[in-house]
């Protein structure tokens, strides 16, 4: 059983901007982020602690401008806070180990698949091909993609 939790050698490797925004719950300028148009199979787990957050077969383009998905891996790797900040109404996540701002879930997504969206940052992913998968340690989640 693999334990994730926020690892301060890799906050301290960070991007300027990946610090912005999982630390200090900054928000990418849309379409701009490497996953937005990102549709390759495999996982994309949180920068900071590298726990499994989206699968690629979760995935889907939604326009809006960020990565979206329609559940994450594991739920409760991904917890949900009100956040009214900039004077609006919005759900908040973060991951649960890492701490990581990621975004913000909507209830606008594909109704066939749960009806949400979950709206993240590139800036706070790192995204783990499928061929890749087991060498680093993520086998267990190979049926969780497509």
């Amino acid at each position: 059983m693999t334990t994730y939790s926020k690892d301060q050698d890799a906050i301290d490797k960070l991007t300027e901007e990946q610090y912005r925004v999982t630390q200090e719950n900054g928000t990418e300028r849309p379409f701009s982020g490497e996953y937005n148009r990102h549709f390759e199979s495999g996982i994309y787990v949180d920068i900071v602690s590298g726990e499994p957050l989206f699968s690629s077969s979760a995935k889907f383009s939604s326009g809006c401008g960020w990565p979206s998905f329609s559940k994450p891996i594991i739920k409760e790797h991904v917890t949900e806070h009100f956040d009214t900040s900039h004077g609006m109404r919005r759900v908040e996540v973060r991951s649960k180990h890492g701490d990581s701002h990621l975004g913000h879930v909507f209830t606008d997504g594909p109704k066939d698949q749960g009806g949400l969206r979950y709206c993240i940052n590139s800036a706070s992913l790192r995204f783990i091909p499928k061929a890749e998968m087991e060498a680093a340690g993520y086998g267990d989640y190979l049926d969780q993609v497509e």
